[in-house]
């Protein structure tokens, strides 16, 4: 549930930082204790950060950050508020894992995603950026997504962004940024589940790598392990042709993710506690015990 955050509050902790210099702190409101994430941009990039508000505004899906605020600092800054995402960001989950995820649980983080952008594109928005750093998961284990400084309506005129890796074949030839970019860009983000590591990994040189997305027939390398249907899957996110491939909501639809589930509760809420219990001196109440299939249970909660 979104907090309301008040005039008063404390930073706790850096979280992470942006591409763009933003950075992302956990923080406690002053009146009620309720912890938050705040980013934070300098004052020559807080018209990014208030575009990013604006793309936010007005969204509400389970599997969207919610935006609950945002305000300048004193010295020209600006500050986004979103509720806090106590199990870090997807690429974070990854790495506790040990550098990849087991099958099972790909397919449940695919599928919250695939659900995130059914919505967003729904309400014409087309997210521009999607990969495993700027998704996170909530309290209640969903992943979430989150950092809309690329985000434009479908009609925008806005020039092609996002990160190069993950770029679709019409981006990186600089032609169009539509829904579609945003289901090659959660294939990629498959790869990097399974991989622990960005499609094109094997390039040194990003402008050789974007070349090759755009201008030549390959796509992203889809490690052996999978099952069938994972590969079917990735086939239709991969279409490089933009009009071939499916969109979110028809994927939705697929072997690999129709069956995918939360079970339980875990790590997402583990961690909530610990960082509540270390930063306030008190647990958060109606925080439970959330277990996801493809997770192992025995670990410590985030620090």
């Amino acid at each position: 549930m979104a907090i309301a955050v008040s005039g008063r509050w404390t930073r706790l902790r850096t979280l992470g930082r942006g591409a763009s210099g933003a950075v992302v702190s956990l923080a406690e409101d002053g009146a009620s204790g309720e912890l938050f994430a705040v980013k934070t941009a300098a004052a020559a990039e807080a018209a990014m950060l208030r575009r990013e508000r604006g793309m936010m505004s007005g969204l509400s899906s389970p599997h969207v950050v919610p935006c609950i605020g945002g305000g300048d600092g004193p010295d020209g800054s600006y500050n986004l508020f979103l509720e806090f995402a106590p199990g870090g960001s997807l690429a974070n989950e990854v790495a506790r894992d040990g550098g990849r995820l087991e099958e099972r649980a790909i397919r449940v983080y695919a599928a919250d995603v695939l659900r995130g952008l059914t919505y967003l594109h729904g309400m014409s928005l087309v997210h521009g950026d999607v990969k495993a750093d700027n998704i996170v998961i909530g309290v209640d284990g969903l992943a979430k997504l989150a950092d809309f400084g690329c985000a434009k309506t479908m009609d925008s005129e806005r020039p092609v962004g996002g990160t190069p890796a993950f770029m679709a074949p019409e981006v990186a030839r600089g032609e169009e940024q539509g829904p579609a970019a945003d289901v090659w860009a959660l294939g990629c983000t498959v790869i990097e589940m399974a991989t622990g590591r960005a499609p094109w990994s094997d390039m040194d040189d990003v402008l050789a790598a974007v070349h090759r997305i755009g201008y030549t027939d390959a796509v992203p390398e889809v490690p052996v392990w999978l099952s069938a249907e994972a590969k079917d899957f990735l086939a239709m996110c991969f279409a490089r042709n933009a009009g071939d491939r499916s969109t979110a909501a028809q994927l939705l639809e697929q072997p690999f993710v129709a069956g995918a589930g939360h079970e339980g509760q875990g790590r997402a809420a583990e961690a909530q506690v610990g960082l509540s219990e270390e930063h306030t001196g008190r647990r958060i109440l109606g925080v439970g015990d959330r277990r996801r299939g493809g997770r192992r249970d025995n670990r410590e909660p985030l620090r």
